[in-house]
Parts: C-alpha cells; sequence; structure tokens
C-alpha cells in the first residue's frame, strides 16, 4: 500500500510539473544596435524603436557575421537558409549564413522563423551540380538559382532571389567587439524575475547587420 500510495504520489506531481514545463515560452530575438555596453549587460535600440538591457549568460555564445557572397556557396557547406513565400507559391531565400566547419550539424532541421507569416529556417547541407570540365561550380538549379537544402535525410528546395543576403560566420569572435553602434541580433529568455537574458549574441563585424 505505501509503495502504491508512493507511485501515486509521484505522478501527481509529474502531472502538475508537466504544466509548468509546457508553459516555458520559446526564446525571442532581438534585432537593433546596441546602445550601450556594461559587460554582461547590453542596451539594445531593436529596429522597432524599443529599449531593452539584456544579461549576456556566461554560457552564451557570442559570434561575429560577415558579408559573404554566392562564391561562398560550395558544395555540402553547412547553412541557415531563412525562407519566406514567394510570389509564385514556391519559397524563396530572405538570407543565407554559412555555419564553419566545426559547427556543422549546428540545429539541423526546418522550423518555423519570426520573419513574416509563413517563414522558415532550413539548416542543413548544400547540393551542388556537378560542373562541366573547365566550368565554375554552381548552384544547383543555376538557371533560377535554387539552393537545394538537405537535413536529416529530407531535402528543401528554397530559390535565391536578387535581394537574398548572404552571410558567414567569421573567426576570431569576442565580446570586446560588443561596441555602441554595432548591429547584433541577441536571443533572449525571460528570466523569473522578468529580465532578459542571452543564450547568443550574433553581431555584425565593420558596420555589417546580421540578417538571422
Amino acid at each position: 500500500m505505501r509503495r502504491l500510495s508512493s507511485v501515486a504520489i509521484f505522478i501527481g506531481a509529474l502531472c502538475f510539473a508537466l504544466p509548468t514545463l509546457a508553459q516555458q515560452p520559446p526564446p525571442t530575438r532581438i534585432r537593433g544596435t546596441i546602445e550601450t555596453v556594461d559587460l554582461p549587460m547590453l542596451t539594445v535600440k531593436s529596429s522597432s524603436g524599443e529599449t531593452q538591457k539584456v544579461r549576456i549568460a556566461d554560457n552564451a555564445r557570442v559570434s561575429a557575421m560577415v558579408k559573404a557572397s554566392v562564391d561562398d556557396l560550395k558544395p555540402n557547406v553547412f547553412v541557415g537558409v531563412t525562407g519566406v513565400p514567394d510570389a509564385n507559391g514556391g519559397e524563396k531565400a530572405y538570407e543565407v549564413h554559412i555555419f564553419p566547419e566545426e559547427r556543422r550539424g549546428t540545429g539541423e532541421g526546418r522550423n518555423n522563423w519570426d520573419r513574416g507569416p509563413k517563414s522558415m529556417m532550413t539548416n542543413g547541407a548544400l547540393t551542388l551540380q556537378k560542373p562541366a570540365p573547365g566550368t565554375k561550380v554552381q548552384i544547383e538549379g543555376a538557371s533560377g538559382q535554387m539552393l537545394t537544402v538537405n537535413y536529416k535525410g529530407q531535402e528543401a528546395k528554397i530559390a535565391l532571389a536578387p535581394d537574398t543576403i548572404i552571410a558567414a560566420y567569421a573567426p576570431g569572435s569576442d565580446k570586446s567587439e560588443l561596441k555602441p553602434g554595432t548591429n547584433v541580433t541577441v536571443v533572449t529568455s525571460k528570466r523569473d524575475d522578468g529580465s532578459l537574458e542571452a543564450s547568443a549574441v550574433i553581431y555584425g563585424r565593420d558596420g555589417f547587420t546580421p540578417p538571422i
């Protein structure tokens, strides 16, 4: 009887805890410009005009991002592609960011994103067509500038557009580069006291604006 009572108490406690876990909100991305730096605190003015204070977590990833080009999209490179609906009912790339090899597999998959209705983030490896002898490697479907992103045994075809932003994570990232005026994307969550804590800070180097 005592054992049954213990099991019942455990199940009851678990059922009580599950709704609490389910209520935890997903991380929020703040895109904007650093106004002040007093590490570990940042004051960021978002693109919508709101000013927010964020504490950088001790284990937060701080990453620099720089401008890249189509020429940097090599065979099998691991990328993240923000896709948005296009006028033809397909999907076009708002941005493509290139991961360094040591971060291959980061966030692999396809998930909802916050760049507008039906926007998606697809992280995976690019498939490129084999070039004819003596010609330059082109993106698969070069006539339509179509990317094929492979992830977990599946694939997504996402069209490049003239205004697609192409970026790359840069080596040598460091919190010391976080200065007033730096463009950032800060991934935050709300702490129990209502304050914001950053699990990741992505900053643009040399005036670049992180597109993710």
